[in-house]
């Protein structure tokens, strides 16, 4: 968390993953220029340029799409989350190093403007074989810009998380123009069928992991039957762990239910960062900590502890023996609740 603004607040833990990333760039750069050396002595500089960077893109935004959904079927893969936003501003860096390259390579040597010649220069859109696949990755490029740009808390703190989030979720859409992209360019001229195969592949591995990590939330995504009811019953107190939750669903949102200190409580699962599920998440320090950037709240009245400011909605809880109910109606942002004493505390 952070009080004001700063490109980049640096800490061990981002410095280690960002020189991860580094040598990870290096090291796979020199590999592929050595192995191309070797495999095609006769390929240009520009064009072994201009695969290096856009396979390292490719890998770089699969490996992204699985982060996700691995964080949430085991939690030991939260260590590469944590920054993921740079992971994404360098997979943009070398996928937008491709894309001008390209257009420099292939679109410069006539009088058009290079932007222009990649509209216009094939409009073939009803061939499948020549389709023009470069506008596909002009418009995924545009979308991984807008998603770097955007990228900073700055742009987190006024477009409101959940604005922010679903601008984000655009990366899907640019991921499937990507695939469009290699398929009917760069895979048009392959005849083995590997390439393929790798991209079939990994576009299965992807689809797989989000379809197992939305099976193992489901659970909390099934509704409570809230109709008409003050209070309805949530859990029982033995399903909750000790400084832990159990995430339900009431009125459409996720709530989280605290057991903390012989005490319950109960806040909305939504992280005002970037949409972290809060139940997920532990107590740590007498607060709420969201399991993908340690941001705070108190259970007891969903405020971050000062000088932080972020709020998240509260809910009144009652206990009828180990039987936890809740009240469906959300309470404002920040609105202290007095905690549901447990009699066995």
């Amino acid at each position: 968390m952070s009080v004001s603004y700063a490109a980049i607040l640096w800490n061990k833990q981002k410095k280690v993953y960002d020189i991860g990333v580094l040598i990870f760039v290096l090291s796979f750069t020199v590999l592929f220029f050595a192995g191309h050396a070797v495999l095609h002595p006769n390929a240009t500089f520009e064009t072994i340029l201009i695969r290096n960077f856009g396979l390292l893109a490719f890998l770089m935004l699969h490996l992204i799409l699985v982060i996700g959904p691995l964080t949430r079927l085991n939690p030991k893969f939260l260590i590469i989350l944590y920054n993921r936003r740079h992971l994404g501003v360098t997979m943009f860096i070398m996928a937008a190093t491709h894309g001008v390259f390209s257009i420099l390579n292939f679109h410069s040597l006539s009088n058009t403007n290079p932007l222009k010649s990649v509209f216009l220069s094939n409009l073939q859109y009803d061939s499948l074989i020549n389709f023009p696949f470069q506008v596909l990755g002009f418009f995924a490029l545009i979308i991984l810009a807008l998603m770097a740009t955007t990228s900073h808390d700055f742009w987190l703190k006024n477009l409101g998380p959940k604005v922010w989030k679903s601008l984000h979720m655009l990366v899907y859409l640019a991921y499937a123009l990507i695939i469009l992209h290699v398929v009917l360019g760069a895979l048009q001229n392959e005849t083995s069928p590997i390439l393929f195969g790798v991209v079939f592949f990994g576009f299965v591995i992807i689809a797989s992991l989000h379809v197992l990590s939305g099976l193992k939330e489901q659970p909390a995504d099934v509704a409570i039957d809230d109709a008409k009811s003050e209070f309805v019953r949530a859990c029982n107190t033995s399903e909750i762990k000790e400084n832990r939750a159990k995430i339900v669903t009431v009125s459409g949102e996720r709530v989280a239910i605290f057991k903390y200190n012989g005490k319950l409580s109960a806040v909305n699962n939504f992280c005002r960062h970037q949409g972290g599920p809060l139940g997920e998440g532990k107590i740590i320090d007498g607060c709420i900590t969201c399991p993908w950037h340690g941001y705070q709240y108190r259970p007891e009245d969903g405020q971050s502890p000062p000088p932080f400011t972020e709020k998240v909605e509260t809910f009144h809880l009652k206990l009828e023996g180990d039987q936890v109910w809740i009240d469906p109606k959300p309470l404002p942002e920040g609105t202290p609740v007095q905690p549901v004493t447990m009699n066995n505390g």
